[in-house]
């Protein structure tokens, strides 16, 4: 199942040339990621705050492709891509409207919190049952962002080719 919602590029999250702000990417990418845990699985971040879980960025690696334009549709998927006692990994994928064109991927590190401590914590085991039927997606992460994005640009150009 691929996790993905649209939204519409407001004029407030632009520079003085109509691109979407280069940190507005990233609140975009995080909103979305957080509308498709509701969304896709019927969960929320209050709903395991109040279970003793609460997530912190602990890195985020993004690259920018191409610009998202003030009042532009963008569909932007979100999938996650490791999984461990301590932390997720999540992939956060920005792209035009109709998926012809990738504009930013981020990888965002999150790492589990007790939320009432502050500390560092490894997740329970009912969000690890449940992050597992989260569809992990396999990428190499070895291979770096860098390599990721080709990959994910070689299957648009594979897929326009095809249609």
């Amino acid at each position: 199942m691929e996790l993905q919602s649209t939204y519409r590029v407001r004029f407030n999250d632009c520079d003085p040339l109509g691109h979407l702000n280069n940190a507005r990417y990233i609140d975009y990418m995080l909103n979305a990621r957080e509308d498709h845990l509701g969304q896709f699985y019927q969960v929320s971040l209050p709903q395991f705050h109040r279970q003793g879980l609460a997530w912190v960025v602990k890195t985020h690696e993004i690259q920018y492709l191409r610009p998202a334009y003030y009042n532009e549709q963008v569909t932007i998927v979100s999938r996650l891509i490791e999984l461990t006692e301590a932390y997720l990994l999540v992939e956060m994928l920005m792209y035009d409207e109709k998926k012809q064109s990738l504009k930013a991927v981020m990888w965002t590190n999150f790492t589990c919190i007790d939320p009432q401590a502050g500390k560092r914590k490894n997740h329970t085991p009912g969000f690890m049952e449940l992050a597992r039927i989260m569809d992990l997606h396999t990428v190499d992460l070895t291979a770096g962002l860098s390599e990721r994005i080709k990959q994910l640009q070689a299957e648009l150009k594979d897929g326009a080719a095809a249609a």
